[in-house]
């Protein structure tokens, strides 16, 4: 092999982790801080942009409704390309795919940095949409395929909380970034934790052991994948006050759902296998993962317009969900040990919670705390459910599926919530809480529980395969 081929092969092969690094005893809990920086990286962006709406606005001279646009391009390109890059992933590598996505996620945010116009800051934030997705539908298959078995609900836990610790961060120091250095430093500041990622992912992610067959990519599915999320989303979000035409929208996300279904069942290599949704684990654990992001983002848009305190006030009431989602995603382990630890222990729990603010309005940082609690022992669970469940070799498809209904139940959860605050008049509030209550009822009675034979949740978490 010359110089030059094996130049090449080093863009587009998987590199091996140091030695001394893949000996470690430590070493998977390397990986899990790895992809922690993807995980935190991917919400801390989603909520640390909405801080930069108003000056987005007075900056560009636009209207408020078109800067809607800078964080629907956004969640538009990751959710309809998720489930492609995780198939794409189990094909090509992993570990190839993630680090590649931080280079796409960090350049873009150069560029979104960069912007001359509205214009251009949506495009550039399509493709950093196209990074996250690189990295969301990479996530939970590298934390699946690298962590003890033992371990792995622990490790999908601490993933799990540093995306709360994203969450919850993004409105403190986006508001902080904005009032001293202007809305690009919001963009701005994905660049240092990126280039930190790229480096960590070379020397401390394994390469893939098992990948799929290579077959053909699936370009149609992709294609009626992207118009099936994207005329969806954008007529929920028509739904909630953005001025597109909703009706034509739903028409065609329904015939581009039908169209993609008659095709993924005709065609050799599916994007979608709709073979795998017949496994009550994947097709019950995505309904919840759906209905479970919905409960989680439904707050984050309704106690803001619901306030009248302070900025800061609203912001440290906030911090309650995320705080408590982090507590019980890294301790719920050690607090429930055995079956009991089940998602949907956790999603009664978030229903607990959801539904204090109805019974007692006043009540709400508690209320808050004790929802997040229970979406942090019920999210780990659910995915660790799903991913479980996957055959041999679709990891990455499998967590591109998780990350995928995550990315629709955030836009419900946005999407339905703005509605009932427009329309909900002076218990607006109480009402928004009521449907999520019943959102989190659904992922309680939606989610199989996880008792097998051998009664402890870890037993039922051998049939997953790291190695």
């Amino acid at each position: 092999m010359d110089h030059g081929t094996r130049g090449w092969r080093w863009f587009v092969a998987e590199s091996p982790r140091p030695r001394r690094v893949a000996t470690w005893a430590g070493a998977p809990w390397l990986v899990i801080a790895t992809v922690c920086f993807g995980a935190f990286m991917g919400q801390f962006d989603a909520s640390i942009v909405t801080l930069a709406f108003p000056s987005l606005a007075a900056h560009f001279a636009v209207p408020p409704a078109a800067v809607e646009w800078v964080s629907l391009s956004y969640l538009l390109a990751l959710v309809a390309l998720l489930a492609a890059v995780g198939g794409l992933a189990d094909v090509l590598g992993r570990k190839l795919v993630y680090i590649y996505g931080f280079a796409v996620f960090t350049g873009a945010s150069v560029a979104c940095a960069l912007a001359p116009d509205l214009t251009a800051l949506v495009v550039f934030r399509v493709v950093q949409g196209v990074g996250a997705a690189m990295l969301q539908a990479n996530s939970v298959a590298l934390v699946v395929t690298s962590v003890p078995r033992e371990r792995m609900r622990t490790a999908l836990g601490v993933q799990a909380a540093a995306q709360a610790l994203g969450l919850a961060l993004g409105p403190t120091v986006g508001g902080l970034l904005v009032g001293t250095l202007g809305w690009q430093a919001v963009f701005a500041i994905n660049v240092p934790i990126g280039v930190v990622a790229m480096v960590a992912g070379h020397y401390l992610l394994p390469r893939t052991v098992e990948k799929s067959a290579r077959t053909r990519f699936d370009l149609p599915g992709t294609v009626l994948l992207a118009a099936t999320t994207t005329a969806a989303l954008l007529a929920l979000s028509g739904v909630s006050g953005l001025e597109v035409p909703v009706l034509p929208l739903l028409a065609a996300a329904v015939v581009a759902a039908v169209l993609l279904w008659w095709w993924e069942r005709r065609v050799d290599a599916p994007l979608l296998d709709f073979g795998l949704l017949r496994a009550a684990p994947i097709s019950r654990g995505l309904l919840g993962a759906l209905c479970g992001y919905l409960v989680l983002f439904g707050p984050l848009v309704a106690v803001p317009f619901a306030s009248t305190g302070s900025a800061l006030t609203t912001g440290l009431t906030l911090t309650a969900l995320p705080a408590g989602f982090a507590v019980a995603a890294t301790l719920g382990p050690r607090l429930f040990p055995r079956a009991l630890a089940t998602a949907r222990v956790g999603a009664w729990l978030a229903a607990a919670g959801a539904l204090v603010p109805v019974v007692a309005p006043g009540e709400l940082v508690p209320a808050l705390a004790l929802l997040g609690f229970g979406l942090g022992v019920f999210t780990p669970a659910n995915n660790a459910a799903v991913m479980a469940a996957l055959p041999a070799g679709k990891a990455g498809l499998g967590g591109g599926l998780v990350n995928t209904t995550r990315g629709l139940g955030t836009a419900l959860g946005i999407a339905i919530t703005t509605f009932v605050l427009h329309n909900g008049g002076a218990h607006a509030l109480r009402t928004t809480f009521a449907v999520l209550t019943a959102s989190a009822i659904v992922c309680a009675l939606s989610t199989p529980v996880l008792r097998t034979r051998g009664g402890t949740y870890t037993r039922w978490l051998l049939r997953l395969r790291p190695k």
